[in-house]
């Protein structure tokens, strides 16, 4: 049999399993689980003839070597910086790689070593980067074939909660790591380009410059711009392209009210609050807030923050429970943001009978013949349940789906990559669509930021 060594059983690997597990009679495959929680590994692999699970520990060097040195292909499901080590082993042992994260320099840098060794190390095929990546190329190529300028490129991804099992005033609950929300859009300025000029937004202005997005069937949505939305401009051919904008989606209203616990200084990660472990809610909420002998924490914080008595966002803060003086931190040594953290996962975890959503959301600016053109495209994945979430799906399946073209040898483009040709990206996104990951493309009327060509 061909063996598949899976790194990782965490959330995102239950579509992945199940795909590989459905398709190993067929395709002949033994999938090895390898996870330091070995009941994790076991309870995904639920018992199948064709799968073994194993504990390992990642920095064992022995037990990771022997266990690449049996495997046909490795998946990588860990986080992005235990990959290098993975991927070195792959190189010695001459195995391929997949993974779902960026690319990372010391990633990069093996590029030349797959090459040699015929290696495909396929990075970046997941949900975003990943499936964004393949839905943008695709549509981008056909412009291109029929003779199309682009103009224009924007792309939007959100994880999101499916609207049966939206039940709070944020319409949000967690679908992926609480860490990384609490600190979206921290560690530099947002930059994009729109009609020719560079804009920058720093992450303190972040959350009140959003766009608004409708996709059909699910109403209305915001978007708040990505850290750097001009990487992947080269990689996209997007060099001459006016507008260049990549962004992150939510539920109208989220950002605003964000916001106020961005100003407050709730979501820094950069020092430690004394006696955090003591603190209740209410004193994390009035150590962000000037002293008063009289006043309220709520009547502070209202003012400072200039929050009218009628206004919604006043109604998502009670519903946080930050200021409740009786619930205790209980972390020692905390900083702002993992306090932050604790008191939101109480509120946004996602309740056992809850769905979530994926909703992606690309436009497409083009000449053609003289004439402004526009193709916006979208696509929404609801989850089954808790083990097979929409974010499992769409993180998990475009892996497992290209993890298998590697073995059956229908992806032959060796080295360091991401799914940007059409030998990677039409097949995988043909096969998605079975899995209920459907794009809708739409040609819609240019608006683009300055359809009258003013100067600006």
């Amino acid at each position: 049999m061909r063996n598949i060594l899976l790194f990782g059983a965490g959330k995102s690997a239950s579509s992945l399993i199940k795909y590989l597990l459905d398709k190993s009679e067929t395709e002949n495959l033994h999938l090895t689980i390898a996870d330091l929680n070995i009941d994790l590994a076991k309870k995904k692999t639920n018992n199948h003839k064709n799968a073994t699970p194993i504990a390992i520990d990642i920095f064992n060097e022995t037990d990771r070597k022997n266990a690449i040195k049996k495997a046909d292909i490795v998946i990588s499901m860990l986080p992005a910086h235990l990959h290098i080590e993975i991927a070195k082993d792959c190189i010695s042992h001459k195995k391929h790689l997949v993974t779902a994260s960026y690319i990372s320099p010391e990633m990069q840098e093996l590029d030349e070593e797959a090459k040699k060794n015929n290696l495909v190390f396929m990075n970046e095929i997941g949900l975003d980067p990943g499936i964004d990546h393949m839905s943008a190329m695709k549509v981008l190529d056909e412009i291109r074939a029929k003779g199309g300028k682009i103009i224009l490129f924007e792309s939007f991804c959100g994880g999101l909660v499916a609207p049966e099992s939206d039940t709070n005033l944020w319409n949000y609950k967690f679908t992926w790591n609480p860490r990384n929300v609490v600190l979206a859009g921290q560690g530099g300025v947002a930059k994009f380009i729109q009609e020719g000029t560079y804009k920058y937004i720093p992450y303190n202005k972040l959350f009140r410059r959003t766009e608004f997005l409708e996709v059909e069937g699910f109403g209305r949505f915001e978007a708040y711009a990505n850290r750097d939305s001009l990487k992947y401009r080269s990689v996209y051919g997007l060099d001459n392209a006016l507008t260049v904008y990549r962004g992150t989606m939510r539920r109208v209203g989220y950002s605003r009210a964000w916001d106020i616990l961005v100003q407050l200084g709730m979501t820094d990660d950069s020092y430690t609050i004394e006696n955090s472990e003591n603190m209740s809610y209410r004193d994390f909420t009035n150590s962000f807030l000037p002293y008063h002998p009289t006043d309220t924490v709520e009547i502070k914080l209202r003012y400072i923050q200039k929050i009218e008595q009628d206004d919604i966002i006043w109604d998502k803060l009670v519903e946080l429970d930050i200021f409740n003086g009786k619930k205790k931190v209980g972390l020692k040594n905390a900083t702002p943001a993992q306090i932050l953290e604790k008191i939101l996962t109480e509120q946004w975890t996602l309740e056992p009978e809850d769905k979530d959503m994926i909703v992606m959301y690309h436009k497409f600016g083009y000449e053609l013949n003289g004439e402004k053109h526009q193709i916006d495209a979208t696509m929404v994945c609801l989850g089954d349940d808790q083990t097979y979430t929409s974010m499992a799906k769409t993180v998990g399946l475009p892996v497992a789906i290209a993890t298998l073209k590697i073995l059956n040898k229908e992806i032959t483009t060796y080295g360091v990559q991401i799914p940007i040709t059409k030998e990677i990206y039409l097949p995988i996104l043909k096969e998605l669509e079975d899995y209920g990951v459907n794009f809708k493309e739409m040609e819609v009327p240019y608006l683009g930021y300055n359809p009258l060509n003013i100067m600006t």
